[in-house]
């Protein structure tokens, strides 16, 4: 098992609950991650000039890191429900559909017997593809709890391609 960086969010109080974190896992495509942060730069409100903001983990060391090593390493940051990775399938497709990874799935709760079962014989989903400009939302939604990840992610499953967009 190879050891990556811990996920550094410099500078991130509790207000940043609200800002997404993406982190970058594909480095073949300059061109194609330029335009995937731009995507998410003006995906917030260009009407009223909201400024997006979000952390981005752009460092080479995550290169080719699997979901499972990502779920480990932003487990050790506090308050953080989902991440978004931007890997191989980010860059090759067109719109540029970052994959979000729910971090909340293993918390520890006191369970009936018959939902643990439930749980086991069929686990939510643990990951959905996302467009960019549904990045913000998406983590605002997850952040205030009022909606699932698992809803979020059989919202992306009615799309033919499996993404999730804005209706």
């Amino acid at each position: 098992m190879r050891i990556l960086p811990a996920l550094e969010l410099t500078g991130r109080d509790p207000a940043d609950d609200f800002d997404p974190v993406i982190v970058r896992t594909d480095y073949t495509d300059d061109v194609a991650w330029r335009a995937t942060v731009a995507a998410l730069r003006s995906a917030w409100d260009g009407e009223s000039g909201a400024e997006a903001r979000f952390h981005l983990i752009d460092d080479p060391r995550w290169d080719g890191a699997t979901t499972e090593e990502l779920v480990r390493a932003a487990g050790a940051v506090e308050n953080l429900s989902a991440v978004f990775l931007a890997d191989a399938v980010t860059m090759r497709s067109s719109s540029r559909p970052l994959l979000a990874l729910d971090l909340c799935a293993d918390e520890d709760e006191e369970l009936d017997h018959e939902y643990y079962q439930e749980l086991i014989d069929n686990p939510p989903a643990r990951e959905f593809r996302t467009v960019p400009g549904q990045v913000h939302a998406l983590q605002l939604c997850l952040a205030v709890g009022n909606v699932s990840f698992p809803e979020l992610a059989e919202a992306a499953a009615e799309d033919p391609e499996g993404v999730y967009r804005p209706a």
